[in-house]
């Protein structure tokens, strides 16, 4: 050592300020109110910060679990909440004025609200009720448009759906000013096969749609309409090309803030400011090797986090193992650390936006923001985003996308880490047990629902909830806003069903178009399509006559992406197909069938309602006289769902690892072949 002063080690810089996190959820809800209550402490006290419920078709679509559509369906894919007393169940314990509640509720939105809202009012005895509504904050998804374009949980006309979005959003500014009453989603607009140009276009088209209809319903003040732009929420998608996503989400918040200020003339930029919250995608997980979808999500996630001038407020991520059936409680902790560990060990929120001045991403952002702007100015010359609907422009734009997407990976031009390319693995012990791998359904889920009806009929004042649900139909005859009669109705007793089937009463139902007859297929036929259209021609000569495949969606599952997929190549594949859209009964199925006199029968069930609807398909046809018919199906179908299905007649079974359309097809002709003996 010399004399000299050894210098101190350098203190380490002082570490930024971090933003706050996005609020972090998980979609869950399954079987009963009681047992998805219990999920929600549970995530709640792992350090989960929103809550995200996900409901049950029935209660999604406007029935009761007695209903004949219900069966099958009920706690499947959500929690049913069929009464008030069920809400009072699902939030058991969990102080409503306090939490952040997204429920991802479309046609039954309004109900949904309201009876969130009394359950609250419960909560607090002796508050004045415009209290406590106004210490609610959350979201109603509440956007009708995408459900007629890709999810399929419609209930009414249009024009009857955006009437009652427009009363709710007048309502809750007035008296619950935290809650946001839309959230635009085009998440199921690119599970259903959207660009990112027709993502963006679709959801600022809605969000235009909604927006007129308000200003034009003269139940907000001008002064009062910033407070409707600033409730305005999105929920969007985020894929795996993360680069893509990010300046995806970057390109909404400039043309979001273009459409404010220069369509209606919003000044105030908090008001203006595109708030969005993001699931991220559950269409690019697999069910062959399974464990890669952990790196998918993270991917995704980055997507919509690492810019911080577009970063998502809210956050929930799937589980690795949703292409295998329904998760457990771990496999939902596993997501929910993933964003922790983004959030807290890495340094993402301690800098300004890391993407400013980048050359690249400006480029890409101005390319999404030009054929966005494209697309929307298409959209607004048919009408709007309603007439598009109607006329199946944007519906048939939607099927052709996806097509195109699938003939990419069919064709390997688009790689699928293990599903088309890379598809050597070792056994995965996540998977060694499959049964054990996913959560099952409660069995007893449709018979304690049913139970909790009849007894809550059983308690309530029938003449009270008569007359509630009579000034329903009244108040839905003129333009009254329908969100008092609805707050009436829940407080009187009255069910989700008898809340829907009064409105389906007045507006009617409604049917969107399938976008299959008009949607392109494969653009090139390559030599394995051309020797199915051999069989597919050589088998139907045999039998006397071209091939007819009818395909079938029975109950209540919407999500008819794959269905879209078998019917548009099953066309050009050369068979006669026959597609009726979704939430069909097996009765209607059956008479299609007969009808038609088709060759084979193919049903899609992505609800985990195939051991119950499928049997009665499969006894629909017996009864006709159909039992040389082949019966194939399709879905989220476990492997001893499976075998069972073929132990009880049917001919095939495709699940998500069956990518292979043109295959599928082949698979298909050699069923109708070997039930006629060829």
């Amino acid at each position: 050592m010399t004399d000299k002063q050894v210098d101190a080690p350098l203190a380490e810089d002082a570490r930024p300020e971090k933003d706050r996190p996005w609020v972090m959820r998980t979609y869950a809800g399954h079987s009963t109110a009681a047992a998805s209550n219990a999920l929600y402490r549970g995530n709640l006290a792992k350090g989960q910060t929103g809550l995200s419920v996900a409901f049950d078709l029935p209660t999604q679509t406007g029935y009761d679990p007695d209903s004949p559509l219900s069966r099958g369906e009920v706690g499947k894919v959500g929690v049913p909440i069929p009464h008030l007393g069920e809400m009072r169940r699902l939030f058991e314990d969990i102080p409503l004025t306090g939490m952040n509640t997204s429920m991802t509720i479309n046609a039954t939105a309004m109900w949904m609200l309201a009876m969130y809202q009394v359950a609250a009012e419960e909560q607090n005895p002796g508050v004045d009720v415009r209290e406590v509504a106004a210490q609610l904050a959350g979201t109603t998804q509440n956007d009708i448009i995408k459900e007629y374009l890709s999810r399929g949980t419609y209930v009414f006309p249009p024009e009857h759906s955006l009437r009652l979005i427009s009363d709710m959003i007048a309502y809750t500014v007035h008296e619950i000013p935290k809650w946001n009453p839309i959230n635009i989603c085009s998440y199921h607009l690119q599970e259903a096969g959207a660009t990112p140009t027709q993502e963006l276009a679709s959801a600022l088209c809605t969000a235009i749609a909604v927006l007129d209809q308000v200003k034009n319903s003269g139940q907000v003040s001008e002064d009062d309409f910033e407070k409707v732009v600033g409730r305005i929420s999105f929920f969007v998608n985020a894929g795996v090309r993360f680069v893509e996503e990010t300046c995806k989400m970057r390109a909404f918040v400039q043309l979001w803030d273009e459409i404010t200020r220069e369509r209606y003339g919003v000044q105030d930029e908090k008001m203006r400011r595109f708030r969005y919250g993001v699931q991220v995608n559950s269409l690019g997980l697999t069910e062959a090797q399974p464990e890669n979808n952990v790196q998918r999500i993270v991917l995704e996630m980055l997507g919509v986090t690492l810019s911080k001038n577009a970063r998502a407020r809210a956050v929930q991520l799937p589980a690795w193992n949703e292409a295998l059936g329904l998760p457990r409680p771990w496999d939902q902790q596993w997501s929910l650390r993933l964003q922790q560990v983004l959030a807290f060990e890495s340094d993402l929120l301690e800098y300004d936006d890391i993407f400013d001045g980048s050359h690249v991403i400006e480029a890409k952002v101005a390319s999404l923001v030009e054929s966005a702007k494209a697309e929307i100015d298409r959209v607004q010359a048919l009408g709007g985003a309603i007439a598009a609907v109607e006329s199946g422009y944007m519906k048939q734009a939607l099927v052709s996308a996806h097509a195109t997407r699938r003939g990419r990976i069919e064709s390997g031009d688009e790689i699928i880490v293990g599903v088309n390319k890379f598809t050597t693995t070792e056994p995965s012990p996540l998977t060694a047990n499959l049964d054990e791998a996913i959560m099952a359904a409660d069995p007893q889920a449709e018979q304690t629902a049913l139970d909790s009806v009849a007894a809550w009929k059983e308690a309530r004042n029938e003449d009270e909830v008569a007359a509630a649900l009579a000034a329903l139909a009244a108040d839905a005859k003129t333009d009254k806003n329908l969100m008092h009669a609805t707050l009436a109705a829940a407080r009187a007793g009255a069910t989700t069903g008898e809340w829907a089937g009064t409105l389906r009463e007045v507006f009617g139902e409604f049917r969107a178009p399938t976008g299959v007859s008009g949607a392109v297929g494969v653009a090139e036929t390559g030599s394995e399509l051309t020797a199915v259209r051999d069989q597919v021609r050589a088998t139907g000569e045999a039998l006397g006559g071209r091939l007819r495949l009818l395909v079938g969606k029975p109950g209540l599952d919407g999500h008819s992406n794959g269905a879209e997929q078998v019917a548009v190549r099953a066309r050009d594949a050369g068979f006669e197909v026959i597609y009726q859209g979704i939430r069909l009964t097996p009765e209607q199925i059956v008479a299609a069938a007969v009808a038609e006199d088709v060759h084979c029968v193919g049903l899609s069930i992505l609800s985990g309602s195939h051991m119950e609807l499928v049997p009665d398909v499969l006894d629909g046809l017996r009864a006709a006289g159909l039992d040389d018919v082949p019966v194939i199906v399709g879905g989220i179908i476990p492997d001893s769902d499976g075998k069972r299905l073929l132990e009880l007649g049917v001919a095939a079974v495709y699940t998500p690892k069956d990518f292979g359309l043109t295959e599928i097809m082949g698979g298909i002709v050699q069923v109708i072949r070997n039930a006629n003996g060829l």
